[in-house]
């Protein structure tokens, strides 16, 4: 999806996290024949207290998950103001709310779409962080701690 940008050559592509050593030369490769080896950087195992860092760095945090349980770097993004990008399945569209671009993470079009959007449109970053910032407060351990300890009273 990245490749399909339009503008690529003027944006990092970093991704975030441990990658398989089995796969890494076929990213690799597959990045050389998309032209974009030069925008890919691997930065393996992030310290989350580094991460505000580096997600206040970012212009987006593009989040194609095709299945998580409930998608906590979503809500850290939107806890740092960074526009996200997440899949329209799974636990995702009810994390993100309307805070997100949801799109569908088996299409390469859609994703390169709304990452062009959110690149070129000023003003859709700027309510994305308005409505992530929002969301994420609504996620607060407190708020999950009291609703567990609801749930928990009925029962006892």
């Amino acid at each position: 999806a990245f490749a399909a940008l339009p503008g690529c050559q003027n944006y990092e592509l970093w991704l975030v996290g441990s990658t398989d050593p089995r796969f890494a030369p076929d990213l690799v490769a597959q990045a050389e024949e998309l032209g974009i080896a030069a925008q890919l950087k691997f930065l393996d195992y992030v310290p989350y207290a580094d991460l505000p860092r580096l997600l206040n760095q970012a212009i987006a945090l593009v989040f194609p998950s095709l299945w998580e349980g409930f998608g906590f770097p979503v809500l850290e993004a939107m806890a740092c103001g960074t526009p996200v990008i997440t899949a329209d399945r799974s636990a995702m569209p009810e994390v993100a709310g309307a805070a997100a671009l949801l799109v569908n993470p088996e299409d390469i079009g859609a994703i390169a779409n709304a990452m062009q959007r959110v690149a070129r449109e000023p003003e859709l970053r700027s309510q994305l962080r308005t409505a992530g910032l929002a969301r994420a407060r609504e996620f607060s351990w407190e708020k999950t701690g009291a609703a567990t300890s609801q749930v928990l009273n009925q029962f006892l």
